[in-house]
This record gives structure tokens, sequence and C-alpha cells, in this order.
């Protein structure tokens, strides 16, 4: 049976990849706004639940549109969600950690600059890789911990002399925003999904490939940063610039498909069985 992805077409692959780039610059560029504006500030708190009951609500309707019928919906929900208390438990971790995450989210681009904080929020890349490695056991092939080595140093770069910008007038604390994208890179090593973007998400991810994800990303990254040019003053510095480079690099090394080998594992038997065989 052939996989969801390879039943779409290109257009609509290119569809997904486009909305989800603009998605994520449009959100980092939005809240960077909104957090380093000169009047009264919202609570991140409020954000962050209002942004959670519209997921709720979202969820809710898809399901209402799968079932079909009311009756349906409704033994779905009682099978599903409240004939489940123990499974309903386990999703309730995942679901603080979310909190988290989005909290720190704000608090981060209240102190960062947009196209610092897309860059840096890459380090959730290695992260994921870790946890998948040390909880799950997986393994990683040599050119993805050569990026994830690459994505580190890039970061690492746009982080010794952060890029300015001229424009915005609230004071800021570059080290408050560091560590709470470290927070929220460590929450995201478990579950990286927010609002509506989380919703769409799940689609990409059933729907594409790795590199049109890495793609994205990288993507993302540049309309951010031109975005933060025009709307915040942003100087883009030299090291801004390589350590940028570097993660878009290594962003699309890290969603290379990884090499079969079972194949050519096989021919190599196969010929030294025919040469033993002579």
């Amino acid at each position: 049976m052939a996989a969801p992805r390879d039943n779409v077409t290109l257009l609509f692959k290119l569809y997904c990849l486009a909305v989800m780039t603009l998605m994520a610059a449009a959100y980092t560029i939005a809240l960077r706004y909104t957090r380093t504006s000169d009047k009264e500030l919202y609570f991140s708190t409020t954000a962050v639940c209002i942004t959670e009951v519209i997921k709720l609500l979202l969820s809710v309707g898809i399901l209402a549109k799968e079932t079909g019928s009311l009756g349906r919906f409704k033994a779905s929900l009682r099978e599903n969600v409240l004939g489940s208390p123990k499974e309903l438990l386990k999703l309730s971790v995942p679901s603080l950690v979310y909190a988290v995450q989005n909290n720190m989210a704000f608090l981060a681009l209240s102190n960062l600059d947009a196209a610092v904080y897309q860059v840096t929020y890459q380090l959730k890349i290695p992260c994921t890789a870790l946890c998948t490695v040390l909880m799950l056991n997986r393994t990683l092939s040599k050119l993805q911990w050569v990026s994830v080595f690459m994505l580190c140093a890039g970061v690492t770069l746009v982080q010794w002399k952060p890029a300015q910008a001229t424009k915005v007038v609230v004071e800021q604390n570059p080290l408050l925003g560091f560590g709470a994208i470290a927070i929220a890179v460590l929450c995201s090593g478990f579950a990286v999904l927010a609002s509506v973007g989380g919703l769409y998400t799940s689609v990409v991810v059933k729907y594409t490939d790795n590199i049109m994800k890495g793609f994205s990303a990288a993507a993302a990254i540049v309309l951010s940063t031109i975005a933060s040019v025009m709307l915040f003053g942003l100087q883009i510095t030299l090291t801004f610039a390589l350590g940028t480079l570097l993660v878009c690099v290594s962003i699309y090394l890290y969603g290379l498909p990884r090499q079969d080998t079972t194949s050519i594992q096989q021919g190599e038997t196969a010929s030294k069985e025919r040469v033993i065989g002579v």
C-alpha cells in the first residue's frame, strides 16, 4: 500500500510548504511585534490559554466532521476521552510541556529579535535528536551528527555578537531571552506543536518529506530576517550571516534520507558467495 505522501501531487506539497513557511515566519514576527510595542503588554499566559482553547475547538470541529453524526461524535468522545482516563493522564504530561514551551517563546521574543530567535530555536533539532538516541535507542547517521554539530556552531556564531535592532525602544535582556529559548528547546525535545500551526504541521508531516520541512525552516529564517530588517531595523553582522548560513545548511543535511545499505550488503554477500563457489 502506497504511503499518503506518494499519492499527493507536487502542487499540493508546494502549497503545504508555502503555508508552513509563512505561518512559522508570521507567528514569530507578529509575536515579536506585539511584545516590543510601547503600549501596555498583554499577559503571555492569557495568550497561551486562548491558543489552547482555539486548538481544542479546532480538534472538536475536525472530530465532528470525521464522525459525521452527533451520535457517533458522542460515542467517540466517550470511548477515546472519557473512557480512557489513563491515556488522558499520559497526554497531560506533553500538554504541560507545551504550556511551558509556549510561555518561554513569549519571554524569548520579548528579549531577542525575531531573526535571532528563529535561528537559535533550531537547537530543537539536536535536542530532539539526543532525546531519540537516549530515550528511544535510535541511531543517527554520520551526516546527521555532522549537521548537529554544524547547527550548534551556527547558533554559537549568531549568539556571539547578537544583531541589534535599532527600531526597538523597549528594554531587553538578551541573556534572559536565550535562557527562555533554552527551556523552550528542551521542551520541544518532547513535543513541537502550537495551536493552528501545530495542527497544520501534522498535515505537512503526513504529506511531505524531511527535505521539504527542512527547506521550510530555512525559508522561515530568511523571511524572519528580512522582516526584522524592515520592521525592527535589524543590523545584520558578519557572524550573524555566517551562523545563519550554517544553521540553514545543517537543517538541510539533517533532513537528507539515510542511505539504504541493505541492497549493497546483500550484493556484497552474493559476490563473496560466488567467489567462494569458484
